[in-house]
């Protein structure tokens, strides 16, 4: 597809097939669960001090591994921390303190609060199981599997990769397409094939970087033209805008 060069829509939501592709990756963040938010308020308490607003998650956090993201916000504000190790206890003198800091925070309130599907994410999952199209999930995030436990979604993925996958494999993060392309592989599909749904501007560009089929991108807060902008071949603000009418949540029309 033409990454990146403002075709706002030009797949067309009313035509779209998700059977005309071997293969679906999607980011979990945002995309099947509303996790962003929680990761939100956990990196909001944790970066208190630094007056964080929402748009610092947007631009120097969202869809990074946990640590790039510390990198990423205290370079904006002009600090610099040693990176320390994995196993720094959490707290506040290393990079890797504060991440797994806010590691703490994140479990503290996903096992307070629990979390649900979006109702149209789960949707869609339902229609690829009928048509036969295997799906897998590419997340930066170490808690994939913990928020896939959670909410009820374990075993709907074929494949999971996550940030320990990664980082145990080596690989970089997104805007890196090396993630990706591991999912397509480990779920037998060939990228030119398959689709990526990402809601972050790292990972749409992931997408367009790895030359997938299509990247959908689910328009959670960065904007339909950034996305656009970063790689994205398609824009929603749920995936329900892809399904036909009686498959969407709270269709009271028939089954096709």
């Amino acid at each position: 597809m033409n990454h990146g060069a403002g075709n706002d829509n030009a797949i067309g939501t009313s035509t779209f097939n998700w059977a005309d592709h071997d293969g679906v990756l999607f980011d979990l963040d945002g995309v099947i669960t509303p996790t962003a938010e929680i990761h939100e308020r956990a990196w909001a308490e944790l970066f208190a001090a630094y007056d964080y607003t929402a748009d610092d998650y947007l631009r120097h956090i969202d869809g990074k591994p946990r640590y790039d993201g510390v990198r990423s916000f205290l370079l904006s504000r002009g600090i610099t921390l040693p990176d320390g190790t994995v196993d720094d206890l959490p707290g506040t003198s290393t990079v890797s303190a504060l991440g797994n800091r806010k590691n703490v925070l994140f479990n503290e309130i996903l096992d307070r609060e629990g979390i649900a599907p979006f109702p149209g994410s789960a949707a869609t999952l339902d229609l690829l199981e009928r048509i036969g199209v295997p799906a897998a999930i590419v997340s930066s995030s170490k808690n994939a599997r913990t928020v896939l436990e959670a909410s009820g979604l374990s075993d709907r993925f074929d494949v999971v990769v996550d940030g320990i996958e990664v980082a145990g494999r080596g690989l970089p993060g997104k805007p890196a397409p090396d993630a990706y392309l591991l999912g397509a592989e480990l779920l037998g599909v060939d990228a030119s094939r398959t689709i990526v749904v990402e809601d972050a501007v790292s990972g749409v560009a992931a997408g367009a970087a790895g030359h997938f089929a299509v990247v959908i991108g689910v328009d959670r807060g960065a904007g339909h033209d950034t996305l656009l902008a970063h790689g994205a071949d398609l824009v929603v603000d749920d995936l329900a805008e892809l399904l036909p009418d009686s498959l969407r949540p709270g269709s009271s029309a028939g089954s096709p």
